[in-house]
């Protein structure tokens, strides 16, 4: 069988690599504070992340592919493309949930990890499968080279992303979700040899180069405005440390004369008024953007102080910070709950949601209630 030469124009393959970068951080950023929305939100959430990563994938691959250059004219069928992408959102899907909806642990990163490196394989060797007029012969060492790396590399993202939610993490992370897609694609075209083939063997219409461009131009321009929209909300949130951490070092400092007095009452807003709250009365208080939300027996009113804010006020009166999102009165608690890597606190107050306890923080809470 006659093998045909094979090259690559470079800066498609530069531009693939940025699409799987691209896609990794809005997709693992989309995912990140999800413990802190409601359960519509985060299956929201869950679904636009599925997609950007999902979509990143095989936007990435096509990139590349319209970067694969050989001495033939060839085609795709449009039906099997579409299958490709389909399959890939599905499966990084299935890997989101277990993550965002299964109590998290070990076991459950390492296998939303293996299901999205089975996603980028499944995705590669599905989109290949839709070559027309030209067929992709495989090598056994090149397909396990391939999933060595998406295994490793993919476990290794979400390992690291989900090890600790920090930007710092989501971005490392992102790099390694880029490479994962990236060098499944190139490591597995590395192992493969292509032969023309004198039929059509569609099973859908058949679409040519400048179609798919036109189709990936769609999908890389809606993964890049997605990945705009997300950079402002990561670039807002990251200076929102650098108070907390200026707090920190105000609090260590000697007391300024002119500091202004602790209130003895929290302020909040419900149908127009004011009401003013006493911290007594108060379960625990959650971050929701730049605002509070105020949780009492049976009831939850809006706060315009944000999370550090509340801290900083309601600390005296005993209040603790157990998350990055919570802060509660320990005087409240009806039982703690130890979970693997975290906890989780219930409130006597009727109606009121469990408050996870971060890791960091479960010796303090433990502490507090004489555990």
């Amino acid at each position: 069988m006659e093998l045909l030469e094979v090259d690559h124009n470079a800066g498609l393959v530069f531009a693939s690599f940025l699409v799987a970068l691209v896609s990794g951080f809005t997709g693992l950023t989309l995912t990140k504070d999800l413990s802190s929305q409601s359960f519509s939100k985060r299956k929201v959430s869950v679904a636009m992340a599925a997609v950007a990563l999902g979509g990143g994938i095989w936007s990435m691959h096509f990139v590349a592919m319209l970067g694969l250059q050989l001495p033939i004219r060839f085609f795709y069928d449009s039906a099997v493309t579409l299958a490709s992408a389909l399959l890939a959102i599905l499966i990084v899907g299935a890997a989101l949930c277990l993550l965002h909806f299964v109590q998290r642990s070990a076991l459950t990163v390492t296998l939303a990890g293996a299901i999205v490196a089975i996603g980028i394989l499944s995705m590669h060797y599905l989109g290949m499968a839709g070559l027309q007029l030209c067929q992709a012969l495989y090598t056994p060492l090149g397909i396990i080279l391939a999933v060595i790396s998406a295994l490793g590399l993919c476990i290794a993202a979400f390992w690291i992303a989900y090890g600790h939610r920090s930007n710092r993490n989501i971005l490392l992370g992102t790099l390694c979700f880029g490479l994962a897609v990236f060098a499944v694609h190139f490591v597995a075209i590395a192992g493969t040899s292509f032969a023309p083939v004198p039929t059509f063997r569609e099973l859908g219409p058949i679409m040519s180069n400048e179609v798919l461009a036109l189709g990936v131009i769609l999908s890389s321009f809606l993964i890049f405005g997605a990945f705009l929209w997300m950079s402002v909300t990561f670039l807002v949130a990251q200076p929102a440390s650098k108070p907390q951490d200026l707090e920190a070092i105000i609090d260590d400092a000697e007391p300024v004369a002119e500091q202004a007095p602790v209130p003895v009452r929290v302020p909040c807003k419900k149908d127009g008024n004011t009401l003013l709250i006493d911290p007594k009365q108060i379960a625990f208080v959650r971050a929701e953007g730049h605002y509070t939300h105020v949780y009492t027996d049976g009831a939850h009113h809006f706060c315009q102080w944000p999370i550090t804010e509340a801290t900083r006020r309601l600390e005296p009166f005993g209040f603790m910070k157990v998350h990055r999102s919570y802060l509660i009165n320990p005087s409240h608690i009806l039982n703690f709950e130890r979970l693997k890597d975290n906890g989780q606190c219930r409130f006597a107050g009727k109606g009121l949601p469990p408050v996870p306890v971060s890791r960091s923080n479960l010796k303090a809470v433990r502490e507090a209630l004489g555990l």
